[in-house]
């Protein structure tokens, strides 16, 4: 990691950091991490290799040695493949959703998956969009920026990934942002398990606020 260029994103669910991340890899040629995406990945290969979600040891084991691709299509799109086989759409499920919190509570996955993102960070250079980017994972990036958006509007965005459509599932996702409001307090543990700490901007991180689903609000 030592000498390889760092942009991170950090931000609430919802902000546009996917979107934002998306663009400046693919503009700079860079590799892409997106730290959200790794807890259901675990809980995908967890389920694969019938390992039970409340088994710390074996998701961490798991966590350390499965192959992950991030990148984006031709029209900028979401791609994630896990052990070379395409999962964005099966990782972007409510069930997935659910399965990653489960998977996030437990310590043993987080340390691996703390490690494991660290080793996302390879020539030419890196942009990693995800919470505690730049406060915890890559403290030292040379560039941070830390995207907000409405309640309103992220709850759209986060809605329009994620293959269902009713508006039940719409007012759920407004109450559980609601609550992840709430709990990103100076007394919540961050979701890296490391310092008493909720989401917080980065020191001196360029802060913008995304209105619009796009990329062009940076």
């Amino acid at each position: 990691m030592s000498g390889v260029p760092i942009l991170t994103i950090d931000g609430p669910s919802g902000s546009g950091k996917g979107t934002v991340s998306r663009a400046a890899a693919r503009a700079l040629g860079w590799a892409l991490l997106d730290s959200g995406a790794l807890y259901r990945l675990v809980a995908l290969a967890g389920s694969r290799a019938a390992v039970s979600l409340d088994d710390g040891a074996g998701l961490a084991r798991l966590a350390q040695t499965f192959d992950i691709r991030f990148g984006s299509g031709p029209a900028g799109e979401e791609v994630v493949s896990l052990n070379g086989r395409e999962v964005t759409r099966e990782i972007r499920t409510e069930t997935a959703g659910n399965d990653a919190s489960k998977v996030a509570a437990l310590p043993a996955v987080r340390a691996a998956l703390l490690e494991r993102q660290r080793r996302f960070a390879v020539p030419p250079g890196l942009v990693a969009d995800g919470r505690d980017m730049g406060t915890v994972v890559f403290p030292a990036a040379r560039v941070k920026i830390f995207l907000t958006a409405s309640a309103d509007e992220r709850a759209a965005r986060r809605h329009k990934p994620v293959s269902y459509t009713h508006l039940d599932v719409y007012k759920r996702q407004m109450r559980a942002l609601g609550v992840r409001i709430e709990q990103a307090s100076p007394t919540q543990v961050s979701i890296h398990g490391v310092g008493l700490h909720g989401l917080t901007a980065p020191a001196h991180a360029l802060d913008m606020g995304c209105l619009l689903y796009t990329s062009r609000c940076v």
